[in-house]
């Protein structure tokens, strides 16, 4: 059985709880606490020596680490990951974002905000995010006004990597009401078969 290390209140973990669980597989969580250094030992290092969550441990023994490459393993082979070169591309082009664009700047607002507290040494920081996070957050927008998932009319993986820091980024200060393309996308995620929620 596969094990995740991850943080419960995590995007980059969520992403892939709500992979595992869109695909029926099997999987044992075991909770990383990030700000008491546990990512940070020896041990854990051992697993990843960049000392970030999640990582996953496959039945191998070997292991797996950054969201957006875990998910691409996970889905390889399902309606989640296409194999259309175009398509596959696109997806890619929409991860490659979400860790450049919007991750940076809609987590990272969040993290101020819901780990730390907002406190004022990193107000300046919080604000800049917030420009960027809703330039992020426009981009996305634009796309799905023009079609139903980010990638074409089907869920993929690009999906699940934006819509995880994407539905809780009220969580860090993000008004998501001027954006209905969103919020119906959102709401179509939700609807899932196997979809199972941040804190489920």
């Amino acid at each position: 059985m596969l094990k995740v290390y991850g943080d419960e209140r995590s995007g980059n973990c969520y992403k892939i709880k709500l992979m595992l669980h869109l695909l029926g597989l099997e999987y044992q969580w075991v909770a990383v606490d990030i700000l008491k250094g546990e990512t940070r030992t020896a041990e854990f290092l051992s697993k990843n020596p960049n000392g970030k969550i999640p990582v996953v441990e496959l039945e191998d023994g070997s292991y797996l680490w950054e969201s957006n490459a875990i998910l691409n393993y996970l889905a390889d082979g399902s309606g989640f990951l296409p194999s259309e070169p175009r398509l596959r591309t696109q997806v890619l082009q929409w991860q490659f974002f979400e860790q450049y664009s919007h991750e940076p700047n809609v987590a990272v607002a969040r993290f101020i905000q819901l780990y730390l507290g907002l406190p004022e040494e990193r107000r300046k920081e919080y604000e800049a995010c917030q420009i960027l996070g809703y330039r992020a957050l426009k981009v996305m927008e634009e796309q799905l006004q023009r079609t139903t998932y980010l990638v074409g009319e089907q869920l993929s993986i690009a999906d699940v990597s934006l819509y995880a820091y994407t539905h809780v980024a009220g969580e860090g200060g993000f008004d998501l009401s001027g954006y209905p393309a969103i919020g119906r996308w959102l709401q179509q995620v939700a609807e899932q078969p196997g979809y199972i929620g941040m804190y489920d």
